[in-house]
């Protein structure tokens, strides 16, 4: 069957950059070809080649010159599972392409120019460094090169891991994990072996059906651990013999909790999750604050890093004991209160009702009393009239998901017109955008990229923008 894929061989290609799903980018002519498994600096013979509109997709199969930005991975699922694509460069030059990915944002989408941006931030861990995983099941893993090749029949096809990049539909069967601590790699692979031993169904995802569908773990810097299974079926005999085994197995898990989620789609915010066993929740610590976590609960993942994120917040801040902050989608409010003792107030605006729930729990247990949460979609509580109810807003957090600010919350604030904002972000794509529409009324006085995902080409960004002394 011809599958479209050439064995033609093209000597000495040179790797100039990487793409944004980890492979190695280099030139045959004019067309752009995709290399897996290799860096900047490699000089590859290339082959098994497939040529897309735009591009070309090929593998590695000579190395002529090995780049000094190579590093020998430390986990075996490295180049197959999508949770550290680039975990073969080392992490100096991880952090020097953090660095331009926040510099072009800010130069082709936001076109600012001659900003200065210093270097990144590097995580204090860069294994075992995540607070939170969650694995999915299937019917139907993702097949290694190895056996695909092999003459012998391939009998288990089930699996517990993470998302092969770019399949939905494929799972990449992980038998250990570098990015949480214990026991993460114990519990998962416990439940995997009980479901096998079992014959309990592992998720169908093209057919929506099977009983186990995804597994979430939460540890904390607490040394507490929290886990939570997704099931897609409500087999009531078959889930509480597996919840009490887990429960037999690993006494010392803090907090059982389960959902059933018969959907096609995988969201477990209009989901009721069911507590199974032990503490309602787990606790996480951030200086001072004490942090509630629940099975829905949003948090950052990365613990210790955290700390400094919200540290370099604070002081870009630079909030007076006069001044009322508003924290613009507040989590559990876990930035909010790490500012309150620094404010007169602070006022956070969150959409997850859950959230706000958990916020308030947070203020209390950490006898906060100048903090109020409010719930509803930002763009519209965060008007006008709200703020002048609630008082003036000197300064403004803004913690967004990855596709940013809503236009209605931009033209909100450039009608109030708060002295300071500091823009946290996951994604400065969107974020240069949003500070670009704010730039009538706002000038960047600094900003700090910060590595809080190690192995990925992610990064957070925190920003400080101050009202231009024309607008006060």
């Amino acid at each position: 069957m011809n599958t479209g894929i050439s064995k033609e061989i093209i000597e000495n290609v040179i790797i100039h950059d990487l793409g944004a799903n980890g492979a190695g980018v280099g030139r045959i002519g004019s067309m752009v070809v995709f290399v897996k498994n290799t860096v900047p600096g490699d000089v590859v013979d290339i082959s098994n080649i497939n040529k897309k509109r735009k591009h070309i997709e090929a593998q590695a199969i000579k190395f002529h010159v090995y780049s000094d930005k190579r590093t020998e991975p430390f986990c075996t699922h490295s180049g197959i599972c999508g949770g550290c694509s680039i975990q073969n460069v080392n992490y100096d030059y991880q952090l020097e392409l953090k660095h331009k990915i926040v510099s072009d944002a800010f130069l082709r989408i936001g076109h600012f120019e001659g900003l200065t941006i210093p270097p990144v931030l590097p995580s204090p861990q860069t294994t075992f460094h995540k607070n939170k995983l969650e694995f999915s099941f299937s019917n139907a893993r993702w097949l290694l090169d190895s056996e695909i090749n092999s003459d012998k029949a391939i009998l288990n096809r089930t699996a517990l891991g993470f998302h092969y990049p770019g399949k939905f539909d494929k799972i990449v069967d992980i038998d250990e994990c570098f990015l949480q601590p214990s026991p993460s790699n114990e519990v998962r692979d416990f439940i995997k072996k009980y479901a096998i031993t079992h014959e309990l169904s592992f998720y169908d995802i093209l057919n929506n059906r099977g009983l186990l569908r995804s597994l979430m773990i939460r540890t904390s810097n607490l040394g507490e651990t929290m886990i939570a299974l997704i099931f897609g079926t409500h087999e009531k005999k078959n889930i509480q013999n597996l919840l009490n085994a887990i429960k037999t197995e690993f006494p010392k898990i803090n907090s059982i909790w389960y959902f059933i989620n018969v959907k096609q789609n995988d969201s477990l915010y209009d989901l009721e999750p069911l507590h199974f066993s032990g503490d309602n929740c787990i606790y996480e610590q951030i200086a001072h604050i004490k942090i509630q976590l629940g099975p829905k609960s949003f948090y950052q993942t990365n613990s210790s890093q955290a700390l400094n994120l919200y540290q370099i917040a604070s002081d870009f801040a630079g909030i007076k004991k006069s001044e009322i902050v508003y924290d613009l989608y507040s989590g559990v409010g876990s930035i909010a209160l790490f500012l309150a003792s620094k404010a007169k107030k602070v006022i956070g605006i969150e959409t997850v009702v859950e959230s706000i729930e958990e916020a308030d729990n947070n203020m209390k247990l950490n006898n906060i009393v100048n903090a109020e949460f409010f719930s509803g979609l930002v763009e519209n509580v965060f008007i006008k009239d709200f703020v002048s109810n609630q008082g003036n807003a000197d300064v403004v957090i803004l913690d967004p998901p990855r596709p940013g600010i809503h236009p209605k919350v931009v033209e909100a604030l450039l009608e109030v017109a708060p002295a300071r904002l500091v823009y946290v972000s996951c994604n400065p794509a969107t974020q240069a955008r949003d500070i670009a529409s704010l730039a009538d009324k706002y000038d960047i006085i600094k900003m700090q990229p910060v590595d809080m995902f190690p192995h990925t080409f992610h990064i957070e960004n925190v920003v400080l923008l101050k009202l231009k002394s024309s607008q006060s």
